[in-house]
């Protein structure tokens, strides 16, 4: 198969690439590099069955070969890179959407929309199902992202309606190797900040949680979504439902970096940060027999084991 990557320079589009190329399968990859790394697409660079495209998704796309599968990551997910431009983050997931679902219908090619929990914006119902609407402010800092994504689950929506084999998923606190230090993301700051001597910074009091994915286990459920025949629109939530609370997080970073010299400091939540999240993946387990395998622990020491190398090159 040929299979097509927006936003393949970023975090979960590397990883995705290393484990689509380790399996035979040609890849393209597409991105602009506004939060995605040119040195994550130099690892790829000696693969005959791997091409890229720097292009802005927000324009018409045109691809001369067959295309089978396209995965639409592309879109910055971090807050202060989304937050940097509001109207591009806006913009990439609303015409990046209709660009793509317009590149399906032309290729008949399955098409993985990456949504996200911010969907549910700061959750009245917890765990969070897919069928609860959520409760996302529509005008505040984090709207850019979070209507985007909701949009872009319409454009799908009616593009499914119309005969486009489209698979929504909605992605909840994913980490591990190839993120951006960075990022902005709690984890990333956590680990970096800690094996740099630097006080770790906690947002609020510490009690709101969140639950952690690492990255093996979301490819898999994404590669054996769209490995399903019978057409399954979604939304499907895939996330790690064991919940942590961010102050129990750094905790752990902090054990399992024991020569760190940093403290644990508190400052002010930003607005319409949520104050808890946890995917109910009932689904997931019924349509894919999916569930994570990676324990806490052991993804956060494969994480600092890869930032310890990029601190040191």
């Amino acid at each position: 198969m040929t299979i097509l990557i927006t936003g393949a320079a970023g975090f979960i589009g590397t990883n995705l690439t290393k484990k689509l190329l380790s399996v035979g399968y040609r890849v393209i990859g597409v991105d602009n590099f506004y939060s995605g790394s040119p040195e994550n697409i130099h690892l790829f660079a000696k693969n005959s069955r791997y091409q890229f495209i720097e292009h802005d998704i927000r324009k018409p796309l045109k691809i001369k070969e067959k295309i089978d599968q396209i995965y639409n990551l592309a879109c910055p997910a971090s807050p202060p890179r989304y937050q940097k431009d509001p109207l591009f983050t806006l913009e990439t997931s609303v015409l990046g959407i209709r660009t793509m679902l317009k590149l399906a219908q032309e290729h008949r090619a399955k098409l993985l929309q990456a949504s996200t929990s911010e969907i549910y914006g700061n959750p009245l119902e917890h765990p969070q199902k897919e069928s609860y609407w959520g409760n996302v402010n529509p005008v505040g800092p984090r709207s850019c992202y979070d209507e985007g994504k909701r949009a872009a689950e319409t454009f799908c929506y009616e593009y499914f309606n119309r005969g486009v084999d489209v698979r929504v998923i909605r992605i909840f606190n994913t980490y591990g190797p190839y993120m951006d230090p960075a990022d902005g993301r709690v984890i990333t700051n956590f680990i970096n900040q800690a094996l740099r001597n630097e006080d770790l910074t906690i947002y609020g009091d510490g009690r709101q949680t969140r639950s952690f994915c690492f990255i093996n286990d979301l490819l898999a459920a994404m590669t054996k979504y769209m490995a399903l025949e019978e057409r399954f629109f979604g939304p499907l939530n895939l996330g790690n439902p064991e919940e942590f609370t961010v102050s129990k997080l750094a905790q752990k970073v902090l054990k399992l970096i024991p020569k760190s010299k940093s403290k644990i400091v508190y400052r002010p939540l930003p607005v319409n940060d949520p104050e808890k999240r946890r995917p109910d993946i009932s689904q997931a387990r019924q349509l894919l027999g999916w569930e994570p395998k990676t324990k806490l622990e052991e993804g956060l020491e494969k994480t600092i084991k890869y930032y310890r190398v990029t601190l040191e090159t």
